[in-house]
């Protein structure tokens, strides 16, 4: 493409973009034969956009300030008035006005200024607050520094972008575009921030556990597999940290925790992701019971930290109990009977053909009654065939130790009171491998060190595993998982 000479005008918005890019890049070499460097390593900043903004927001209506301040910011507007421009520039707080004349940086500044600065530039600028007559605070700019050529312009109707595909491919164009987007990252930082802090003062450790795992324990799901050369041997992206986990505790680590990424080779829909933050906890010499409490307490921490107004008032209910007040079925007895279809039939379920008792049952507490858990619901004590993990009750050996909690009608949390028992839970694996058998490809393996660790005694334990961007879809009303993960999975364009 022919070279374009330094201070030649802005392109035309008309232009096809791989014009505009060569344009940019041009510009970018201009700067440097002229001796600017258009990357420079840093530019010192006292405060941020947003600490000028606060400094200065008793500034008057046409009130100049006194002082001098500094800004940088991405160009997100750009309004040329011929000898003076008008343009917004933003950082990662807020967003200012800067007002650029030529008897103000110089005839020369100027002109270098308006035919080599485009939106998307992120500038730095030099120069004095005031209030425009539209009472609208502004920098009236002396001097100016170019900090970053962009090469690619803000997308046409940036401010608008609404693509899901685009948002979720290019992370990057939707937190400029939306900047409510970027909000709920930050209140997802400060949840988990929230969570970590009122764990520590509870006396919980936080520890890390192995993503890759000789067994896909801990959960009943889809591993994903991958090979390790040097051992030459299949490894597993670990599906859940718990039996890791709970070996700490046999070790003496009576409560310890850990935020960390799951992956399950699962589908994808608003509510899952194959690969997701999980946070799970133990605690020693406690139960079920224990672990509602704890719950109840991160979940408050986290909704105060960020000022949500979500109801928080919990409620603890049993599983068959719920059944019979939204269906209006006793299913209890029917539990591992080969019975349970006939109950259900009635209701027309969305079920896969040859499905279990357990399938049946989950489709039914799924289609029927979670959607009616609108408000934080314990839902507590399972039945023990499908908690392979759990602590049964002494009296009622069919019934688990176990809740899930649901909040808007998504499941948030699941927990037990943890089986220590390591003869039962030998017997639970055994099971679990003859489930697998039959075709059930999702169940736990027999995991021989994990029996091993039980039999040195594991004492009573409370585990609680939260599903970290579950809670922050909740806390923040946002309505797809897809919208509190930076970076989703897509399918490859």
């Amino acid at each position: 493409m022919e070279r374009k000479e330094l201070g030649q005008p802005q392109e035309q918005q008309s232009t096809p973009i791989e014009q505009i890019v060569q344009q940019r890049r041009q510009k970018a070499r201009d700067f440097v034969s002229v001796g600017i460097n258009p990357y420079p390593a840093k530019y010192a900043l006292d405060k941020n956009n947003a600490d000028i903004q606060r400094e200065f927001i008793n500034l008057e209506k046409e009130q100049v300030a006194d002082v001098k301040v500094k800004a940088a910011g991405r160009v997100m507007t750009y309004r040329n008035m011929g000898k003076a421009a008008f343009l917004d520039i933003r950082d990662g707080y807020a967003k200012i006005q800067i007002y650029v004349r030529a008897d103000k940086v110089g005839a020369d500044q100027y002109k270098l200024f308006k035919n080599m600065v485009d939106t998307s530039d992120i500038i730095a600028v030099n120069g004095i607050p005031f209030r425009t007559k539209t009472n609208e605070l502004s920098i009236m700019v002396e001097s100016w520094t170019m900090l970053t050529k962009a090469f690619r312009s803000l997308p046409e109707k940036w401010h608008g972008l609404k693509d899901t595909e685009t948002r979720y491919r290019q992370r990057y164009l939707d937190l400029i575009a939306n900047s409510d987007v970027k909000d709920v990252f930050i209140k997802r930082s400060m949840i988990i921030s929230a969570i970590r802090h009122k764990l520590e003062d509870l006396g919980f450790i936080e520890v890390e556990t192995p993503m890759l795992q000789s067994l896909a324990g801990g959960a009943n799901a889809r591993p994903f597999v991958t090979h390790h050369n040097a051992l030459n041997i299949d490894l597993f992206l670990r599906i859940a940290p718990e039996l890791f986990l709970k070996r700490l505790v046999v070790g003496g680590m009576d409560r310890v925790f850990e935020i960390g990424r799951n992956f399950r080779n699962e589908g994808i829909d608003k509510n899952h992701n194959p690969e997701f933050t999980m946070l799970e906890l133990y605690q020693a010499y406690s139960d079920y019971n224990d672990v509602m409490d704890i719950t109840e307490t991160l979940i408050k921490a986290a909704a105060e930290k960020i000022g949500t107004s979500i109801n928080l008032e919990f409620r603890r209910a049993k599983m068959f109990d719920l059944i019979k007040e939204y269906v209006g079925l006793e299913l209890l007895p029917y539990i591992e009977s080969g019975k349970m279809f006939d109950q259900v039939k009635h209701l027309n379920l969305d079920l896969p053909k040859n499905a279990t008792d357990k399938k049946i049952l989950d489709q039914l507490f799924d289609e029927k009654v979670v959607p009616n858990l609108k408000d934080p619901t314990f839902v507590i004590d399972y039945p023990a065939v499908y908690s392979p993990l759990s602590k049964v009750k002494f009296d009622r050996p069919e019934i688990a130790e176990r809740f899930e909690l649901y909040i808007n009608g998504m499941e948030i949390g699941n927990a037990y009171s943890e089986l220590n028992d390591p003869e039962l839970q030998k017997i639970r694996f055994v099971q679990q491998m003859e489930a697998k058998k039959k075709g059930d490809d999702e169940v736990m393996p027999y995991d021989e060190d994990f029996i091993f660790a039980l039999e040195q005694g594991l004492p009573p334990t409370g585990g609680l595993g939260i599903g970290i961007d579950r809670l922050v879809m909740v806390l923040t009303g946002v309505e797809s998982i897809r919208e509190v993960i930076t970076f989703p999975a897509m399918r490859p364009e």
